[in-house]
């Protein structure tokens, strides 16, 4: 069976470009592109066709009125799981353990890709800066996040990497109290691997919550949940809708949804390279790979590895169905155009595998990371490199960056003024607070300029001479 994957051919630049358009609009939030079973259960749920964004909507303002029931009605409902108060929480005897029973050969990994990753964000994190002029001190200073909750994915596939993307960023950055939340699956807060990174991290807080309701839990609290102050990491439509509804009674990292990559060859790339690459992103289910290239044979020899490599796949009927619906093989006139593609589809991972590789990652001005070369698979981003693998999806690069350990500072400025220095600058500040008719804000300076009391005396002792 051939693997039916859509072509574009864009020698018609209009039709090429609105096609592409699609392609990056289809996991967009707009898009409330759901499975048949996510239709079934929401209606189920709430008896009635609810659109995800109202679903979202409804299970948040439950969790908020009713904590803990309707947390657990939701985990009941969605994750076919009886939650429980005393299991709730993942015991720190279960974490040990999973701890204990982890070969030594992932904790030797774990422990690698930990160094790496704490050595590159300490070197992203910012540090308090001054300035100082003729009685004037103006300080910016850091300081972490005091809470924060991780989402961790758990419905086909185990996610401890995100574990270490999320939490080493916020730990480089001092944070100090981390609550990580993974539905109760196999895949999730009852896959082994996943407690044993937990453990190794110095992570104790690990619940059985997943999805919008995990989301709303964390950001509202619940019996045996403190809330927290941030919220971070990947999800499906409905957990990635949820941290928008809840984004402002605490912060996020940013709406991360369905994974995608995009890739610029020439024929300098081999077609079983591209299409490993492809399928990689496509077993993620849903995932979207998309290949441009300017050299059309490349194209017939991608799709043919594509069904070669796909016969050897285990989970080969996901990734082939998220092949095909999401994914594109895409022919472009020249060089030009396959760049003018690919920025305006503002991947999430871009690599390009092409002899000027370098030079034209320079004209690229969206993408949440680049991979360049034929020897950097986006792989090497999801497990190693340093930088987290959190990143802006469906077009969202224009605006966001990738999870940084900056992301868990807060910025605060510190400003004194000395009696000179404010009489200096004073005019600047009466002129303004003039024309936007603010009286109260000049009358604040100015009585500073005409009083008889000096700042260093005290009123009350004015008051006894």
């Amino acid at each position: 069976m051939s693997v039916n994957i859509r072509r574009i051919d864009c020698e018609s630049e209009a039709e090429g470009l609105a096609l592409v358009r699609q392609l990056r609009d289809q996991h967009s939030l707009e898009s409330e592109m759901v499975t048949a079973r996510q239709r079934e259960l929401t209606e189920r749920v709430f008896g009635e066709p609810l659109s995800p964004l109202r679903s979202v909507e409804r299970i948040c303002r439950e969790v908020r009125e009713q904590g803990f029931a309707a947390v657990a009605r939701f985990s009941r409902c969605f994750d076919d799981f009886e939650l429980t108060p005393s299991g709730l929480r993942v015991s720190e005897s279960e974490l040990r353990t999973a701890h204990a029973q982890a070969s030594a050969e992932l904790l030797e990994s774990v422990r690698h890709i930990r160094d790496r990753i704490l050595t590159f964000q300490m070197g992203l994190v910012q540090t308090d800066a001054v300035w100082r002029q003729d009685g004037e001190e103006i300080r910016v200073r850091y300081r972490p996040v005091r809470r924060v909750g991780i989402h961790v994915p758990g419905g086909n596939a185990a996610y401890p990497s995100t574990v270490l993307m999320t939490a080493i960023p916020a730990q480089a950055a001092g944070v100090r109290e981390i609550a990580v939340i993974a539905p109760p699956t196999r895949f999730g807060s009852n896959n082994p691997a996943l407690l044993a990174v937990c453990y190794e991290l110095g992570i104790r807080e690990v619940y059985r919550l997943g999805g919008a309701h995990g989301i709303a839990a964390l950001a509202y609290g619940i019996e045996g949940l403190p809330r927290v102050d941030m919220i971070v990491g990947p999800g499906n439509l409905f957990v990635t809708l949820a941290k928008k509804h809840v984004f402002g009674t605490v912060g996020i990292d940013l709406l991360a949804g369905p994974t995608e990559l995009v890739i610029v060859a020439d024929d300098s790339a081999l077609p079983q390279y591209l299409a490993a690459d492809m399928l990689a992103q496509a077993e993620h289910a849903p995932g979207s790979s998309i290949l441009i290239t300017w050299r059309a044979e490349l194209l017939d020899a991608v799709e043919e590895a594509l069904e070669e490599q796909l016969q050897e796949l285990e989970r080969a009927d996901l990734t082939r169905d998220s092949l095909e619906r999401f994914g594109a093989l895409v022919h472009t006139r020249d060089v030009d155009q396959a760049i003018t593609l690919a920025n305006l589809l503002a991947p999430e991972h871009l690599q390009i595998c092409a002899r000027q590789a370098e030079t034209l990652a320079d004209r690229i001005e969206h993408a949440g990371a680049i991979f360049l070369g034929h020897a950097t698979p986006e792989a090497v981003g999801d497990y190693l490199a340093g930088p987290s693998h959190v990143l802006p999806t469906s077009g969202t690069a224009r605006f966001a960056s990738g999870l940084s350990a900056n992301d868990f500072l807060r910025r605060t400025s510190v400003i004194r003024f000395s009696e000179s220095a404010l009489r200096r600058e004073a005019e600047h500040i009466l002129r303004l607070a003039n024309i936007e008719c603010l009286p109260a804000h000049g009358q604040s300076v100015l009585r500073r300029l005409t009083a008889e009391t000096s700042p260093s005396e005290t009123w009350l002792g004015t008051l006894r001479r």
